[in-house]
């Protein structure tokens, strides 16, 4: 452990669980990048470039995820707000995944995960972690 971790406490269970589903939300973007690569090189495909656009703007995702996990990790305030922004820009996403094209096996996952990882965000002991941060700095 360096000097700069072991003076932290730990970051509290509510915290660890929001970060644990940051990390699947972004291990799941690089699956669905697989996915769209894949079909992309072995299926007759009339917009190749856009395929590689969309493999790319959700490698990026996966990237800010993992990025936010782990500044939240390390108890950083300012990894809060990214997370936060990114999950209520994906409540549209899975409401229309889910109601909108009847595809509630892609879209409930999208909305539970980002409900949950809001909430846990929020709760009083990561809130107490979080701004006691904010006033050290």
């Amino acid at each position: 452990m360096d000097e700069e971790t072991a003076d932290q406490p730990r970051p509290p269970r509510p915290l660890q669980f929001a970060c644990a589903v940051l990390a699947l939300q972004a291990l799941a973007l690089v699956a669905a990048t697989a996915v769209v690569l894949v079909k992309a090189a072995t299926q007759t495909s009339t917009d190749v470039l856009g395929a590689v656009s969309l493999a790319a703007i959700a490698v990026a995702g996966a990237v800010a995820l993992a990025f936010c996990a782990r500044g939240l990790l390390r108890l950083r305030p300012a990894a809060r707000t990214p997370a936060v922004v990114i999950e209520l820009l994906a409540l549209p996403v899975s409401y229309s995944l889910a109601f909108q094209a009847g595809r509630v096996g892609y879209g409930a996952p999208i909305l539970l995960s980002a409900l949950a990882v809001i909430y846990l965000l929020f709760t009083p002991p990561v809130r107490e972690v979080l701004d006691r941060a904010i006033g050290d700095a």
